[in-house]
């Protein structure tokens, strides 16, 4: 498998999970395999980040992240990237841009954890990513009253498809975004961290 650019062809639906990953677990793998089936994707790759800016205290260090990631989701049609060191990208605006001009025809669907969406309106020119790119929301627990009043739901309200229109989103002109409930894995990487499973 390449590890250095992902392929993804013209006319594929492509969802981009990004974050540190810092460790990944079986909830990311869990919400990723989710997103496959109910949005209807082709792919989906994990963009790990280089640092997250929203995160005071830096993450581990990035080949030890991107190796745990690819331990832990093993699926034919999922990609674990370190794409954005490579572009040299830091924002999630930065980078949707230069996937554009990479990948001419490919339709990008952002995914994100109901939490993200709860604080979506933080993100650098975060109006400019809901309009750039269709957004697919996976309620994680306790998150879903957070999310669907958030900042960012509320402004984009007109702009919501219900979760029966899931496999529809990536179809969808942006701004576009979509929320659905899945079982969810109670698992996060703070909690990891926490008990002192990771970096020791």
């Amino acid at each position: 498998m390449r590890y250095d650019i992902p392929y993804a062809r013209a006319g594929q639906s492509v969802g981009l999970l990004g974050g540190s990953f810092d460790p990944a677990h079986e909830g990311h793998a869990h919400i990723t395999r989710e997103a496959l089936k109910r949005f209807g994707l082709d792919q989906v790759w994990w963009l790990v980040t280089p640092g997250n800016p929203l995160k005071p205290t830096g993450p581990a260090p990035l080949a030890q992240r991107l190796d745990r990631a690819r331990a832990v989701m093993q699926h034919p049609r999922v990609v674990v990237s370190d794409i954005e060191a490579r572009l040299g990208t830091r924002f999630t605006a930065e980078t949707l841009g230069r996937l554009f001009a990479l990948y001419p025809g490919v339709r990008f669907v952002w995914l994100m954890g109901a939490d993200n969406l709860a604080g979506f309106h933080r993100w650098e020119r975060w109006e400019e990513i809901m309009q750039a790119v269709p957004v697919g929301v996976i309620a994680r627990p306790g998150e879903r009253v957070a999310a669907r009043t958030s900042p960012a739901a509320r402004r984009f309200r007109a702009a919501r498809l219900p979760g029966s229109a899931a496999k529809r989103l990536a179809m969808a002109e942006a701004p576009a975004w979509c929320l659905i409930n899945v079982p969810m894995i109670d698992t996060s990487s703070s909690a990891i961290r926490a008990r002192g499973a990771w970096r020791g």
